[in-house]
């Protein structure tokens, strides 16, 4: 049986959401990043120390969003997380990298973290608004992706959970305003059983 580590709230959860759509038994246990590092129980499984970190029930560890996101898909096909082929592959991976790689790690953490980016506080309100510019960006481009879709790719997969999270982030963490077609996206996930579970899981219903 896998089992995930994740923080409530943090990109883990849509990890969390996969697991739950898959409808297998899984386990899993909440990280307190706040503590430090040595004091992590996920630490000894993955040097990095950070979420989502997936135990995988023969005792092998996989890390990180999207490599986790698509072993889950190919190895439970009858969950249908992946449309077929490569070029259903390339799609999910293109847009999981541009959620995971431009707008978490590049506009998010600028929120989260400025001092990451300058290390003088004077400069961490222009740090902060280049954020606010690259999330801002990034969902118009989700958004342009989404006309005439309920899902990212036209059928609910691995992307819309990674589409997901950001979307959390913005509307539920920074009560920013979603682009329209965004903000449907994010309550059509909401509706979903398993997104509706994962959030009560994690404290958020």
């Amino acid at each position: 049986m896998n089992k995930l580590y994740y923080a409530p709230g943090a990109c883990s959860i849509g990890i969390h959401v996969l697991l739950e759509e898959i409808g297998e038994p899984y386990a899993a246990e909440a990280v307190d990043l706040r503590a430090l590092p040595a004091q992590r129980p996920v630490t000894g499984l993955n040097a990095k120390s950070k979420v989502p970190t997936l135990l995988r029930g023969d005792g092998s560890v996989l890390t990180e969003f999207p490599a986790i996101a698509v072993w889950l898909a190919c190895t439970h096909p009858q969950a249908k997380l992946l449309p077929e082929g490569a070029e259903g592959l390339a799609r999910a991976l293109e847009v999981i990298d541009y959620c995971v790689a431009t707008l978490h790690m590049q506009g998010f953490s600028r929120l989260f973290r400025p001092s990451n980016f300058a290390p003088n506080e004077a400069d961490h309100e222009a740090v902060k608004s280049r954020g606010m510019e690259i999330i801002a960006k990034g969902f118009e481009v989700l958004d342009h992706a989404l006309t005439g879709r309920d899902y990212v790719l036209g059928q609910f997969s691995i992307a819309d959970a990674a589409l997901f999270y950001v979307a959390f982030w913005a509307a539920d963490r920074f009560k920013m305003t979603l682009p329209a077609n965004c903000a449907a996206h994010l309550a059509r996930m909401k509706a979903r059983p398993a997104v509706a579970a994962v959030l009560k899981q994690e404290g958020f219903a």
